[in-house]
């Protein structure tokens, strides 16, 4: 796990850019601590950040180049068949240097090419410069787990792990404001895109080649996702011992580290499911949960400490305030190179944080949700498609619903809040459903805050594009294809960008079990019966760990990692808010907002508790980001 970054030259106004590659290098300390070198060959720079897992020792530095010298690779991520692959190589004559996985990359490059990619169990994005040739390759991996940035004119492409890593190069950056746009919407920007014209992320299950003025990309990975009507699947007593034996034996290869290891514990079924079958494989497995002091309807640590329990795990509770939000927001804020607006990042970063003192990789439960049906929006999505009488109902109520006071912050408003957002969706077609279930605010709304030239600007600049893009796989035939849009758009952009920004923010490798693709492969040949029915979400994965777990895990509401922030905005964050992100000359100044909606805006926030946080978190981070970089 570590940070990365390159620039491939195709002339000399290009090279003159190389010049910043180190402080590109530095820009990813915080994602490497342990050591950084660079590598130069004129027009080619190659700079890298270690955090080191595997083989401690030096000859696990990077840039690593083959005994011959002719190939050199930075990479960031982990390969867990490194060992099995090192065997096949080893046998094929490959004589090795060190105990890296960074090294047994290296050689499968080198001897399969980008045939390499479908070997790989791992998460990584990696670059190899061939000198022979004059070529670069780049990939990432199948998930989008790691990052990877990149950015191309006509002289250069750079990439980086990060977008500061880009910023680094000193490069004439022009907002996107389409990208604006989606992200008002989402709370962040769907890939390929980013917060800048002529910036990239690399796609999951892309590799991209460079050799002197030609660029191509091209995918490697596609979930094998197909209609249920063409499935040839097990029966579902033999698909549960199946998916259990897949997620115990990706636990155990992501066990493999030289450095301390333990496992996030929410309480929830996913990072429990983690913490039992990994303590098959240790005796005493380190947990960490964190709870919310001030917020009980927030804590969920009682049923983490059940787990524990249970498995006798060495388990550490950080009890966090409200205050201790307030205090990490600007660092956590400061930290992003685009907009961004989980406001679960916070208590993820502080978990992070924390964690860190006591381990240096850690197991999660995230990507269960996305691919076995575990958000409540999948319920709304699956009641909708069965168009029954619960559903007509709650449609038929909808002007009451309009008017009834919705918040995170309270049981009742919060049941309002799901009630009137599942009846409005319910006056959709299944794409545009999907696309209002997905976002944190409706088009509609998002075309009425910006101004005029703006949405002129955005309209003529391929939105409409890329929601077409979003919404390829939306037919309303088939309920796995709202899984397999979840697992492009808010999987890679949202769920994995938050842990692994705040996780390497605090120099700590965050593992995904289910992610591991024999998991993903598997659960996409399931019929969506399988994983969610009228009363139960993520079906097959609950019953198939019932006897691993507590009992009282069981049958109680999704509450999610969410963050009690309205308090703040009457409070702790008022000065911030209107004298800094809505200050009145800085919305003229950015032209970008129409400075009757901020009134509104602010007069909602102050005076009235009827809003959902997390839009209002949207436009603060935006604004704060605007501010911090823009500038």
């Amino acid at each position: 796990m570590c940070g990365i970054t390159g620039i491939y030259a195709f002339n000399e106004i290009g090279r003159f850019f190389s010049i910043n590659t180190h402080q590109s290098n530095e820009t990813h300390k915080h994602r490497g601590p342990d050591a950084g070198k660079l590598y130069n060959d004129y027009f080619v720079g190659l700079g890298h950040r270690r955090l080191s897992i595997i083989d401690l020792s030096s000859h696990g530095h990077q840039p690593m180049s083959d005994s011959s010298g002719r190939y050199t690779i930075v990479f960031n991520g982990e390969i867990y068949n490194f060992k099995e692959l090192r065997q096949e190589l080893e046998g094929k004559g490959v004589q090795f240097d060190s105990h890296s996985d960074t090294e047994v990359l290296l050689y499968l490059y080198i001897h399969e090419r980008e045939k390499c990619l479908e070997k790989l169990n791992g998460f990584f994005a990696f670059a190899v410069y061939d000198k022979g040739e004059n070529e670069l390759f780049l990939a990432r991996d199948r998930y989008g787990i790691k990052p990877f940035f990149y950015y191309l004119d006509e002289d250069k492409l750079i990439f980086a792990s990060e977008m500061k890593g880009l910023m680094a190069y000193n490069l004439e950056l022009e907002v996107d404001y389409t990208s604006i746009f989606q992200y008002l919407q989402f709370n962040y920007i769907p890939a390929p895109k980013t917060i800048y014209k002529n910036t990239h992320k690399l796609l999951p299950g892309h590799y991209m080649r460079l050799k002197k003025r030609d660029v191509t990309i091209r995918k490697y990975y596609e979930i094998p996702y197909q209609e249920e009507g063409k499935l040839a699947y097990l029966g579902y007593e033999e698909s549960k011992k199946r998916l259990l034996e897949l997620l115990e034996q990706s636990v155990h290869d992501r066990m493999i580290s030289d450095v301390p290891l333990g496992a996030f514990l929410s309480g929830g079924i996913d990072s429990s499911t983690v913490v039992a079958l990994a303590s098959k494989f240790t005796d005493k497995l380190n947990t960490f949960s964190v709870g919310y002091r001030d917020e009980p309807l927030f804590d969920e640590t009682k049923y983490a400490n059940l787990v524990a329990e249970k498995y006798k795990t060495n388990h550490t509770v950080f009890k966090l305030t409200t205050d201790d939000f307030f205090d990490h927001i600007f660092n956590l804020l400061d930290f992003y190179g685009e907009p961004f607006a989980d406001s679960s990042a916070i208590p993820f970063y502080i978990l992070s944080k924390k964690t860190r003192e006591k381990v240096t990789v850690s197991l999660s439960g995230d990507g269960a949700d996305e691919i076995f049906a575990g958000y409540n929006k999948y319920k709304g999505e699956f009641k909708a498609r069965e168009n029954g009488f619960a559903a007509q109902v709650l449609k038929s109520a909808l002007p009451v619903l309009g008017v009834l006071p919705k918040t995170r912050n309270s049981y009742l408003g919060n049941k309002f809040r799901q009630m009137h957002r599942f009846a409005e969706s319910m006056t959709h077609s299944p794409e545009e459903r999907y696309w209002y279930l997905s976002s944190w605010q409706k088009e509609s709304t998002a075309r009425g805050v910006l101004l005029p030239e703006v949405m002129e600007q955005i309209d003529q600049n391929g939105y409409q594009d890329r929601k077409s893009e979003i919404l390829s796989s939306i037919k309303g035939r088939d309920f796995n294809e709202v899984l397999f849009a979840d697992a492009k758009l808010l999987l890679t952009n949202d769920m994995l960008h938050k842990v692994d920004s705040m996780s390497m923010a605090h120099s700590l490798e965050v593992r995904v079990p289910f992610l591991d693709h024999r998991v993903v492969d598997f659960a996409f040949s399931l019929p969506a019966s399988y994983k969610i029915n009228g009363g139960m979400k993520k079906r097959i994965l609950q019953d198939a760990v019932r006897d691993l777990l507590p009992k009282e895990l069981y049958n109680r509401p999704k509450k999610g990692f969410d963050v009690p922030l309205a308090r703040g905005y009457k409070k702790e964050l008022r000065s911030w808010i209107e004298n800094e992100c809505l200050e009145e000359d800085f919305i003229w100044e950015q032209k970008l907002f129409k400075p009757e909606y901020i009134k509104k805006l602010k007069k909602t926030i102050f005076k009235t508790n009827n809003f959902d946080q997390n839009q209002i978190w949207g436009i603060l981070a935006l604004q704060h980001w605007w501010r911090k970089f823009r500038s």
